[in-house]
């Protein structure tokens, strides 16, 4: 074969693929969209307010930039010391634990040979970010060293779906190379949220460690600054979170059934910046049910601004390998929830003329819904063909 020939058909067989091939994309800014209400201003550099249950971004400022994540690393660090390891679980303090008091490092003053149960430890992590507990607790579950420990950090947050994190401690102690994004932070914090124990110890405004083997009791306060304290409600609804001042505040909160994931970065030492983000969220969206007689497996509400009603949202329909249909709902090209669509429904008393009009009513809402119509796909698809033959014969005559 001629070798214009053969190369100019492997250029056109590669634009054409390039048509299907998925690119992944940055986090959805909000902001632009038609409708959407005008979110707080606040001194961040970086940060993300996250619904939780749909995913949805309800507002995003360089959502996909490097930061540093600081002591918010130990909110991985106690959801996969909690999935791995078990509460009763006994830790001794070795020379690990114990270097990091003699380094001036966040500490409870742990000592060569104390006894605590990972429970014990991962309070004193998230109350009162101590390093020498994370520490601890992580060589705990990694079998005696830290570093299978943070490789388990790393695969969790690819199991999450995070895109540029890498954990190298279990601190946060920053070294140049640990890293995430708020959005990432935003995925993990959701995850973490959605553990119950989790949630227990991020909401606890003090904790008590008993007198253990060589050390009088510990009373452990919880400096989260916007977690209700003794009565008090800093923020009412507030679910507790991480925050370290001038590097990164990430919380939660919750209201009517509502859970809002808040992470602010660089100049996140004025806590009012997060709390005007949760109000901006909740009075201003809400979830919406978007199910209809499609058997729904998974999903099926989103979360849109306040007034916005199902007839404004479209869709986006994937056949998934089991049968089922993935949904991806955007409202103004911003996703806000998805669904996962049976297309068989074998419950008792659906006929198959039920079955066929359900199919039918699939079809018809894909066809209104459907941003980028099949038909359009294909007629670009014819074109862009065309021309490809007619540069590939130009080639090969000259």
């Amino acid at each position: 074969m001629n070798r214009k020939i053969f190369l100019s058909s492997l250029m056109g067989i590669c634009l054409l693929l390039c048509l299907f091939v998925p690119v992944s994309a940055e986090t959805t800014d909000p902001s632009s969209a038609a409708g959407w209400p005008a979110a707080p201003e606040n001194a961040a550099g970086a940060g993300i307010l996250m619904e939780s249950s749909t995913g949805t971004v309800v507002y995003a400022k360089n959502a996909d930039g490097q930061i540093d994540p600081s002591g918010a690393v130990k909110i991985m660090t106690t959801l996969v010391a909690l999935e791995n390891g078990q509460l009763e679980d006994q830790i001794t303090i070795n020379e690990l634990g114990v270097n990091q008091v003699a380094s001036a490092n966040i500490n409870i003053g742990s000592q060569n040979g104390e006894v605590f149960t990972l429970e014990q430890c991962l309070y004193a992590v998230m109350l009162a970010s101590a390093n020498d507990s994370a520490v601890q607790a992580a060589a705990h579950i990694g079998g005696g060293t830290v570093e299978p420990f943070v490789e388990m950090m790393n695969a969790k947050a690819q199991e999450l779906g995070c895109t540029d994190t890498v954990f190298t401690n279990p601190t946060g102690i920053s070294d140049g190379s640990q890293h995430t994004t708020p959005h990432d932070m935003a995925l993990i914090l959701r995850a973490a949220f959605q553990n119950e124990t989790f949630r227990t110890m991020a909401s606890a405004t003090a904790y008590t460690i008993p007198a253990t083997n060589v050390a009088a009791e510990r009373q452990l306060t919880n400096n989260y600054p916007l977690l209700p304290v003794s009565g008090s409600a800093p923020y009412e609804g507030s679910l507790g979170g991480k925050y370290s001042a001038g590097a990164i505040l990430a919380g939660a909160a919750e209201k009517d059934g509502t859970t809002l994931i808040c992470v602010l970065s660089a100049d996140a030492s004025d806590s009012a910046d997060a709390a005007a983000l949760f109000n901006y969220g909740f009075e201003n969206f809400q979830p919406l049910s978007v199910s209809d007689s499609l058997s729904t497996v998974s999903g099926g509400t989103v979360f849109v601004p306040a007034g916005v009603t199902a007839d404004a949202l479209t869709a986006q329909e994937t056949p998934l390998d089991d049968g089922t249909v993935s949904c991806q709902y955007l409202y103004e090209n911003v996703p806000v929830g998805t669904a996962v669509l049976d297309e068989m429904n074998d419950s008792p008393g659906f006929s198959a003329s039920d079955h066929e009009q359900a199919l039918e009513e699939a079809r018809q809402y894909s066809s209104d819904k459907s941003p980028l119509p099949y038909a359009g796909i294909a007629a670009a698809g014819v074109l862009l063909f065309g021309l490809l033959i007619f540069l590939i014969r130009k080639v090969a005559k000259s």
